[in-house]
């Protein structure tokens, strides 16, 4: 049986842009968790069918700990999404990951305590897999391509999601670069999880637009210090994903297999 691909790409903090997309159309969309922080704008890229939300809503009005999380990846699965690349701002933990570099994540460390992380809350318990959080697949192709195309990029790295909207204390980044973690938000945990339960293959493209407090020679990070990185940087968070998006392909993957044999009860 042919099956189709179609990507959902979930913007975060002005890293979506529905002007990549041909024949763009934007639709209004709820689920039975809520509505989504956007409409959905759905177009193509190449031949491959694209959806695109706004994490944070369109004017960035939602913070990290109010994001309904469940309805943005309910709202994607149910437009009948395979795949998603989400877009999130980072601050580095690591030397070698500099402002304006890409990390493609291959685990986290979860630091929320607010969120709802599980679909399966009520009549069912849902014991999804997490051990291998971020899709390989995508990863690889992510990987490969911002090589291609000359990006600063780091294949993969562990990403700690805090809370929120609060930055770091210099005794919590020294904890977590102690914790081998390497990039620091406030988005990935529960999205990636959620994915996961959704059946939905899920990578990232992580950006690294400052560094966390852990320098004693640098002043702390400020927002504006990030909106100036993620401003010069847009262009090739677009390129990386005019880039990748065609070449990925509905295979059979392990990220959409967990959840047949992950749910009890009902």
């Amino acid at each position: 049986m042919f099956l189709i691909t179609k990507i959902g790409i979930i913007g975060g903090s002005g890293l979506e842009d529905p002007k990549i997309l041909k024949d763009a159309k934007e639709l209004k969309v709820t689920t039975k968790f809520g509505n989504p922080s956007s409409n959905l704008t759905t177009g193509k890229i190449g031949n491959t069918d694209v959806v695109i939300i706004s994490r944070h809503g369109n004017k960035h009005s939602i913070m990290p700990s109010n994001v309904n999380y469940r309805a943005n990846i309910m709202a994607l699965k149910q437009h009948g999404c395979t795949h998603i690349i989400a877009t999130t701002a980072c601050g580095s933990l690591r030397e070698e990951i500099k402002p304006g570099h890409f990390v493609f994540c291959d685990q986290f460390i979860d630091r929320t305590t607010k969120r709802a992380s599980t679909f399966y809350d009520l009549d069912k318990v849902c014991h999804i897999p997490m051990a291998e959080p971020f899709c390989p697949k995508i990863r690889s192709i992510l990987a490969e391509t911002a090589k291609e195309i000359k990006l600063d990029y780091h294949k993969k790295g562990t990403v700690v999601t805090i809370e929120g909207p609060r930055f770091s204390t210099k005794a919590e980044s020294h904890m977590f670069r102690q914790w081998k973690a390497d990039v620091i938000n406030m988005s990935t945990v529960p999205e990636v999880v959620l994915a996961r339960e959704a059946g939905i293959c899920y990578a990232t493209i992580a950006m690294s637009t400052d560094y966390d407090c852990f320098m004693d020679d640098r002043t702390p990070v400020t927002i504006d210090e990030v909106l100036k990185v993620m401003k010069q940087n847009a262009d090739n968070v677009k390129r990386l994903l005019l880039e990748v998006i065609p070449k990925i392909n509905y295979t059979e993957c392990k990220c959409r297999e967990d959840i047949k044999t992950s749910i009890i009860g009902g």
